[in-house]
């Protein structure tokens, strides 16, 4: 409970003393848990995992196999170091209902999850629950009570490195901590009016945390719009260098990083086998087979049911997957639920708002393909491009392939310039365009070979000026 020494120091009106009363506020809200079995500091819960399967209804998981989505429910657990104690699958046809199942099944699960020894959280494999669901299940189960937005949240928090990522975090636990503000405001109406009344002008407990929260919200959006303003600059200086975009997208886990690490021979990344091991878009730079240099984008892996409000936490880094020239699709296809993963990708992009140019043109590469049992029947018309990140198979080809496809897309030359050593035309070529590679013929004393890499429109205003000095077009 917060003192009444909050209100009567002098020193409430320093900004110090505000930011450490708005993280006290946001500590009291996250731990109101009443009646709840807690663990001991640094102890992992001990969890069931309950997979609800929907038989009808909008909510319904048509594509989805309920056994395969308990094992990625299971995996998520795993993924936050949390000990597995049991787990089942039990259908509903009314997931909206307080309860979520039907008497009878709520009754077995209650009876089931009693006889469990020491657990400590039940997660209930749903998108969101709604604070009414809540209450129920935490006050029936006396335990932690977690959705698949709380606990993808939980596993965000043990991976986010930098600033932009605990920014973007913090501004997805918002909702979370406000429905648990509104589950809690009845055990406030319980208590005394003296209790209740914690800020000035007779501010209650509900007002004042409700306040901090807009109030951190703000500032969460505030840094996150400067950030964005940075990432724009960024992205406005790899215009100017004529760097393509490729952003490479996917299920979480199906081996995006590894890709890029093969792309781009960047030796600093790490891939690692689990769940949202990526939670920064970070970029890489790589040069494709004809000497053109590109940059690689790694972003945010995607995952099934997840609330709206959680992927427009992460707006703002995807932002960059926005207004690549290219996006790369990259599959699982090792997994037996590769095509739901597949649906589910592709309607959270449209979610975010990517065009339809961007759609249409998006490559799909089939990943892990070291791990199929039988071969991959045809996709696609043939399009997709089967390949193994880990033991570099089909990589090559790949890399060609994406290279026709950037210069497909964004009507870009690729040629060799034999200019003069005096007169200008490699400044206006390092000014205007992007150069590769500089070198003097043998024999040579009075002219350049020049590799460029330019717009169709840079390449027409150069020829207008010097004329065409195009020594070889090697692509178009």
């Amino acid at each position: 409970m917060i003192s009444h020494s909050l209100n009567s120091s002098d020193s409430s009106n320093s900004p110090e003393f505000n930011d450490l009363h708005h993280d006290r506020l946001l500590d009291s809200i996250q731990i109101m848990k009443v009646g709840r079995k807690e663990r001991k500091p640094g102890e992992p819960h001990r969890v069931f995992v309950l997979q609800p399967h929907i038989k009808s209804g909008p909510r319904k998981g048509s594509s989805w196999n309920p056994e395969l989505q308990l094992e990625e429910s299971i995996s998520l657990v795993r993924t936050l170091k949390w000990t597995l104690v049991d787990s089942a699958v039990y259908s509903t046809t009314q997931p909206g209902k307080k309860t979520i199942f039907g008497k009878g099944t709520y009754g077995n699960i209650t009876e089931r999850l009693a006889k469990v020894p020491g657990l400590t959280a039940v997660f209930v494999s749903l998108d969101r629950l709604n604070s009414i669901q809540q209450k129920e299940l935490e006050d029936c189960w006396k335990v932690a009570i977690y959705d698949r937005y709380s606990l993808v949240l939980e596993i965000f928090k043990l991976h986010a490195r930098t600033r932009e990522a605990k920014l973007q975090i913090a501004l997805a636990e918002i909702p979370l901590l406000r429905s648990r503000l509104l589950l809690k405001d009845e055990n406030l109406d319980q208590q005394s009016g003296a209790q209740r009344y914690i800020g000035g002008g007779g501010e209650t407990f509900l007002e004042v945390r409700q306040r901090v929260l807009a109030e951190r919200e703000i500032k969460i959006k505030t840094s996150l719009r400067n950030l964005q303003m940075k990432r724009g600059l960024l992205r406005k200086e790899r215009a100017m260098k004529q760097f393509p975009v490729i952003s490479v997208v996917g299920y979480t886990n199906a081996g995006k990083t590894s890709l890029i690490r093969k792309l781009t021979g960047d030796s600093d990344l790490q891939p690692k086998d689990e769940l949202f091991a990526t939670l920064d878009v970070t970029s890489h730079r790589g040069t494709l087979p004809n000497g053109m240099s590109a940059i690689f984008i790694d972003t945010v892996g995607f995952i099934s049911n997840l609330p709206h409000d959680l992927i427009a936490s992460f707006s703002a880094t995807m932002e960059d997957v926005l207004l690549s020239d290219v996006i790369v699709h990259v599959r699982d296809v090792s997994h037996p639920d590769t095509e739901a993963q597949k649906a589910n990708v592709l309607r959270v992009l449209q979610d975010l708002g990517l065009s339809e140019t961007l759609l249409g043109n998006m490559m799909e590469v089939c990943n892990k393909s070291d791990l199929l049992t039988e071969s991959l029947p045809a996709q696609d018309g043939g399009q997709s491009h089967l390949i193994s990140a880990t033991e570099g198979t089909g990589i090559e080809d790949l890399k060609t392939s994406i290279q026709e496809h950037i210069l497909s897309v964004t009507d870009t030359v690729v040629c060799t310039l034999r200019i003069p050593m005096n007169g200008g035309h490699l400044q206006w070529l390092y000014r205007e365009a992007s150069v590769q590679r500089q070198r003097v013929l043998e024999g040579e004393t009075e002219h350049l070979l020049v590799d460029v890499v330019m717009s169709s429109r840079c390449d027409a205003r150069f020829r207008a000026r010097f004329g065409n000095l195009i020594y070889n077009r090697r692509s178009s």
